[in-house]
């Protein structure tokens, strides 16, 4: 959708900025150079920049009263998107909205705004960099306290700062050896080579601390993934509905009930969790329960963290369930109120939580060890805006190979391209250096009206 006339901002566009659904208040934002004409057509009162006026809004063919509403104009370029534009907040009825928009329909040089394209205008007018739009983007969608947080980060420039300061860096030090290609005879001083080498090892360094987080950064945005895990018939299903609150798996007493994974979003001190309950684990000569198993298996590989939930009445652990301890797990032994049993404090050199999901029992001990592995996993990101997006990993690792790629050593021309390349891989990331490859992919995951 966004080619050279990318943004064919000859065009006025318009569309509703919150939910088309009945509400108190709707907005409808109009964004281009005919917005002054806009204002005259529905016969609006005067408005002043940047002033909430009460106005009434006509339809310019049949010249009916729609509404009266408040309405603001922004004159370019003090606007979001850089150009005059107007916000009309109506009354919430289907039927104000859907003649206000046909209102809008029949104004010449005004059409529909596509997914994004007010923010990809805001883009194209200086107003904000890729880094931001993408925060704004994570803002919209933020659903726990830490998402919102990075998100304003982001918002706020800190992550386009980074890679501006990088990049600028990295031109400061082309600048300097350019000087020595225009002279061929003269040598660099030593003194010079020795600051720009341990300046690019610095950058290296850094680059690479910030790579390593990138991982967790999107796992910010798409939650830490909890695998509960164990024989069939320990409890996984009542457990899974006691975090949630609510009834999401079915629970039975017989064994195998559970075929498939079933996963929960809990918000867990701030931060996004997905939880599954999966196929309890056992030797079976059933087709589909068998298939339930092996998806078990897979959940985890990938887990971040394992609960092993365990039966007291049953303490016969098969291979597969002792291979999957290891340092990213929590091993729990349910139904302890079932036995008098002796219990084992440890299980392969790891200590045992007791529970009962029945009587509710050890189960605020255990969602405190979920709580402390969650805010222990994401504790970096309380320092410094993430990489959230795989767009900004794949340019930032480009960029390292390239830094990685330098050297005096070697002919001026290319060791300079080498950071002249790394320099344009920090620029797509900000959109300083040409980025329309990538702009549909960025804006079309926007709403119609931002």
């Amino acid at each position: 959708m966004f080619n050279t006339a990318q943004a064919n901002i000859k065009n006025t566009i318009y569309a509703t900025a919150s939910p088309s659904q009945k509400s108190g208040i709707i907005v409808v934002r109009i964004s281009g150079p005919d917005t002054k004409n806009v204002i005259q057509s529905l016969r609006c009162s005067t408005l002043l920049p940047r002033h909430a006026t009460l106005t009434k809004i006509h339809h310019p063919i049949t010249h009916d009263l729609i509404d009266t509403c408040i309405a603001i104009y922004y004159e370019s370029p003090k606007s979001f998107t850089g150009e005059d534009v107007l916000e009309l907040n109506i009354h919430g009825g289907m039927a104000v909205l859907d003649l206000t928009l046909d209102a809008l329909s029949n104004i010449d040089n005004l059409r529909v705004a596509e997914r994004g394209e007010f923010s990809m205008r805001a883009f194209l007018h200086n107003k904000m960099d890729l880094t931001e739009l993408e925060g704004l983007e994570e803002l919209i969608n933020s659903n726990t306290t830490a998402q919102h947080k990075q998100a304003i980060k982001q918002l706020s420039g800190e992550l386009k700062d980074i890679y501006e300061n990088w990049r600028s860096s990295l031109i400061k030090i082309i600048s300097n050896i350019e000087a020595y290609i225009d002279f061929p005879d003269e040598d660099i001083p030593e003194h010079l080579t020795k600051h720009i080498g341990a300046h690019i090892d610095l950058l290296i360094e850094k680059i690479e601390s910030f790579l390593g987080n990138a991982q967790r950064g999107e796992k910010l945005l798409s939650g830490l993934y909890i695998a509960i895990l164990g024989p069939t018939n320990a409890g996984k299903s009542s457990l899974i509905n006691k975090m949630a609150r609510r009834d999401v798996a079915i629970v039975s007493k017989i064994e195998g009930t559970t075929r498939d994974v079933i996963e929960i979003n809990l918000d867990i001190n701030g931060y996004p969790v997905t939880i599954a309950d999966t196929a309890g684990l056992r030797e079976s000569e059933d087709e589909i329960e068998n298939e339930g198993i092996k998806r078990s298996l897979e959940r985890a590989q990938t887990a971040d963290l394992k609960i092993i939930l365990l039966d007291a009445t049953k303490q016969n652990y098969n291979h597969t369930i002792s291979n999957l301890i290891d340092e990213n797990c929590i091993i729990a032994i349910n139904k302890t109120d079932l036995t008098d049993q002796s219990i084992p404090e440890t299980i392969s050199g790891h200590p045992v939580l007791l529970i009962s999901v029945k009587d509710n029992i050890g189960i605020d001990q255990l969602m405190s060890k979920i709580t402390s592995f969650t805010t222990n996993f994401f504790a970096f990101s309380d320092n410094e805006p993430l990489i959230t997006k795989q767009r900004q990993r794949e340019n930032l690792t480009k960029a390292l190979q390239c830094l990685k790629n330098f050297s005096l050593e070697h002919d001026l021309v290319l060791a300079t391209e080498e950071l002249r390349m790394a320099a344009n891989y920090l620029g797509s990331i900000t959109g300083r250096i040409d980025v329309e490859s990538v702009l549909g992919e960025i804006f079309s995951s926007f709403c119609i009206g931002k």
